[in-house]
């Protein structure tokens, strides 16, 4: 099974590997000195991974302080120390979609277009796999397509959806499904939500509603926000993230498109620069293709 994932994350990982890693090795293999030059080389490439200025600039001073630490002359053991400074930044929490508690509710949130309902659906399927009880919420009423794809999320994944129909009071969808999960003794609500940045009043707004209805509603059950980024955009989903964090408080991350970027440093870069786990990784379309993120194995597959 650990292979799998390994060997599912270095494929997921190739086209950054083809940037980045490759151009590392070869930068090492030939440089002869431990020295400013190999710094400045090896933070040129830590950008054009899309890691960002900041966070690559932070690498480079931990990478300087573990080199001197452990007297390494060689260039060619670098990398083995670099790897670890990544690992350092990205953490070592326990990223599980499985509650921790039950009831537990996802509130998923996230700009259209970056996999969110997918995501959704996928972690659903998972849950009830696993045989939680599963209620999904199509809270996302601003588009009819997002209602249609998350009824076929549901009875793909055999799970409960409480909808109503397009231009509805989100909060009132809400409301509806905390209803059906009490009812029925439901161990997760997953809740999907509308992602309108260009308007940030009214997602404020909309958000802040159905926080208050969740608090009122549903006080014993524990809540978490996951924003859906995708990683295709790079340094964008730091910015999106921003934006959203200013709006409501983020708990955990899903990184969606990880297989279809060269970008695969801006895992690094969102839990440098917004100090939130980064949960979920998405690196296909099938169900199991939405794995839970790990730093070493995400380290291992990178290097």
């Amino acid at each position: 099974m650990f292979e799998n994932v390994i060997g599912k994350l270095k494929e997921s990982l190739k086209k950054t590997k083809n940037i980045f890693t490759d151009q590392v090795n070869e930068m090492l293999e030939l440089t002869v000195t431990v020295d400013d030059y190999m710094y400045e080389e090896l933070e040129e490439l830590l950008i054009s991974a899309d890691i960002g200025a900041s966070t690559s600039d932070k690498i480079i001073e931990m990478l300087r302080e573990k080199v001197r630490k452990k007297r390494i002359n060689d260039p060619k053991k670098v990398k083995g120390a670099l790897k670890e400074v990544v690992i350092e930044i990205l953490g070592d929490e326990k990223n599980s979609v499985y509650p921790d508690v039950t009831p537990k509710i996802y509130l998923v949130i996230g700009v259209n277009g970056v996999g969110k309902t997918t995501c959704i659906g996928k972690i659903a399927q998972k849950l009830k796999n696993a045989k939680y009880k599963v209620i999904v919420a199509a809270a996302d009423t601003f588009r009819a397509a997002a209602i249609d794809q998350l009824v076929i999320w549901a009875e793909r994944a055999d799970v409960e959806i409480i909808k109503h129909i397009e231009g509805s009071d989100p909060a009132a969808v809400v409301f509806d499904a905390i209803s059906a999960a009490k009812a029925r003794k439901s161990d997760v609500l997953i809740c999907d939500t509308a992602g309108r940045l260009h308007n940030k009043k009214n997602l404020m707004d909309e958000l802040s509603k159905i926080n208050k209805i969740i608090q009122r509603e549903f006080e014993d059950a524990s809540k978490e926000t996951l924003l859906v980024l995708d990683a295709t955009t790079g340094q964008n989903a730091i910015a999106q993230a921003k934006q959203f964090m200013e709006v409501c408080k983020v708990d955990g991350i899903i990184l969606t498109k990880l297989d279809g970027t060269a970008k695969g440093g801006i895992v690094i870069s969102i839990k440098d620069q917004l100090n939130i786990p980064v949960r979920l990784i998405g690196v296909g379309e099938k169900i199991e293709d939405l794995q839970e993120f790990n730093a070493r194995d995400f380290a291992e597959a990178l290097f």
